[in-house]
C-alpha cells in the first residue's frame, strides 16, 4: 500500500507594527491564525513599535538585522508582514532577507483564492488580486519571481501576473467590473421579486470563523462547507429557512469580516456585501468561547455601520457550550450552541417576532 504523503507547509514568520494602544495579544492571535488559514506554520512572531517606522522595510535596521540572524539559523519560506505594504517596501524586504514577503492584504487575499469555489467568489477574488496589483505593478516585478510560483501568495496573482502590462491589467479590471454590474443587476431585480412576494431576508454576518455556516446548515439542514479556519465560506449561499406556521424567510450566508478589512475586498466584494445592506435582519454570529469575543463584536459592529447596514439585529453568542463560566447576556442578545443544537427553537422564535 503507498502511504499518502502529506503536503509540507510552509514555514512563516511574522512581523507585526505595533501602534501605541494596540492589544498585542489580539493583533498576534489574529494574524496567527489567518497565515494557519493560509496553510502556513507559524514558526516565530516579531514586533516593533510604529514609532520606529523605516519608510524603506518598515523595520528599522536592528529589528531587520535580528530577523535576518533568526533566518540564518532558522530557514523559513516565508515572511508575513500585519500592515499593508507598498510594492518597493516588498521588494526591498524580500532583497533584504531573500525570502517571499506577503504583507497583511496580499496573505487575506490569498485566503480568499482559497476558498473561493463559485463563479462570483471567483470573479471578486481576481478583481481584489489585480486591484492590489495594479497599485504595485511596477515596484514589485520580479519580487516574486525568485521565490517559485507556488504556495501563500501565489494562489491567485502569481508571478504571470506581474509581467503584464499595466493596460492589460486595467482591461481585465474593467471586464470583471462589468461582470460584477451584473451580479448586482439580477440581485437587485431578486430583492424586487422577494419584496413582491412578502419573502423577508436575513442574513448571516459576523466575524470570520464564529460558526455561521454551521448555523445555516442547522438552520436549512442543508450541507455546505465549513471548517474552523477563517474565511472557509467565500461563497454567498441563499435558502429557504422554515419558521414555523407555514411562514419563512430567505436565510444568507455571508464572506465573514476581520479586523482592518482591505478596501481592495470591500470594493471587490461589493456586490456580496449588498446582501448584507439589503437584509431586513441580520444575525450577528459571535464565537462566544473565543477570550476576544468582545472585540470581535466592536469590529463587526464598526463594519456593519460603515456597510449603512440595518441595525435591525440579533446577536447570536454561538458555541456556548465551550463556556466555564456564565457570561452577561444583553439585550437583543441571545444564547446558542449549534454543536449541541441548544436554544435554536428560541432562536427561530426571535427571529419571527423581529421580522
Amino acid at each position: 500500500m503507498h502511504q499518502i504523503q502529506e503536503e509540507i507547509k510552509e514555514k512563516a514568520i511574522i512581523f507585526c507594527p505595533l501602534e501605541k494602544d494596540a492589544d498585542k495579544d489580539y493583533q498576534f492571535a489574529e494574524i496567527s491564525r489567518l497565515c494557519f488559514s493560509a496553510d502556513l506554520e507559524v514558526v516565530k512572531i516579531f514586533s516593533q513599535g510604529i514609532d520606529a517606522f523605516n519608510r524603506r522595510t518598515i523595520m528599522g535596521t536592528g529589528k531587520l538585522e535580528e530577523i535576518k540572524a533568526f533566518l540564518a539559523e532558522n530557514p523559513c519560506d516565508c515572511l508575513v508582514v500585519d500592515f499593508q505594504l507598498t510594492g518597493s517596501q516588498l521588494r526591498n524586504l524580500a532583497e533584504e532577507l531573500n525570502i517571499k514577503v506577503l504583507d497583511r492584504i496580499l496573505l487575506i487575499i490569498d485566503i480568499f483564492a482559497l476558498n473561493a469555489k463559485s463563479s462570483e467568489g471567483k470573479i471578486e477574488v481576481k478583481l481584489a488580486q489585480n486591484r492590489y496589483l495594479l497599485t504595485r505593478l511596477s515596484s514589485m516585478q520580479g519580487s516574486f519571481g525568485r521565490f517559485g510560483g507556488k504556495g501563500a501568495g501565489m494562489r491567485g496573482p502569481g508571478e504571470t501576473k506581474l509581467e503584464l502590462d499595466r493596460r492589460k491589467l486595467e482591461k481585465e479590471i474593467l471586464t470583471l467590473e462589468n461582470e460584477i454590474e451584473k451580479i448586482k443587476a439580477s440581485r437587485k431585480q431578486n430583492k424586487v421579486l422577494r419584496e413582491k412576494n412578502g419573502i423577508k431576508s436575513v442574513v448571516l454576518g459576523g466575524y470570520t470563523n464564529a460558526g455561521k455556516s454551521s448555523l445555516f446548515n442547522v438552520l436549512t439542514r442543508e450541507n455546505i462547507y465549513a471548517d474552523d479556519k477563517l474565511f472557509a465560506t467565500l461563497d454567498t449561499t441563499s435558502r429557504r429557512m422554515f419558521l414555523g406556521d407555514g411562514e419563512f424567510c430567505l436565510l444568507t450566508d455571508t464572506v465573514g469580516f476581520i479586523s482592518k478589512l482591505p478596501h481592495e475586498l470591500v470594493e471587490s466584494f461589493s456586490a456580496t456585501l449588498d446582501e448584507v445592506r439589503n437584509a431586513d435582519l441580520i444575525l450577528h454570529v459571535v464565537d462566544v468561547s473565543d477570550e476576544f469575543y468582545k472585540k470581535n463584536i466592536e469590529i463587526t459592529n464598526g463594519i456593519l455601520r460603515d456597510l449603512g447596514a440595518t441595525q435591525n439585529r440579533l446577536v447570536i453568542l454561538n458555541k456556548c457550550d465551550k463556556l466555564d463560566k456564565p457570561i452577561e447576556i444583553e439585550q437583543n442578545q441571545i444564547l446558542v450552541s449549534v454543536k449541541k443544537k441548544a436554544n435554536l427553537e428560541q432562536l427561530k422564535d426571535v427571529i419571527k417576532k423581529m421580522l
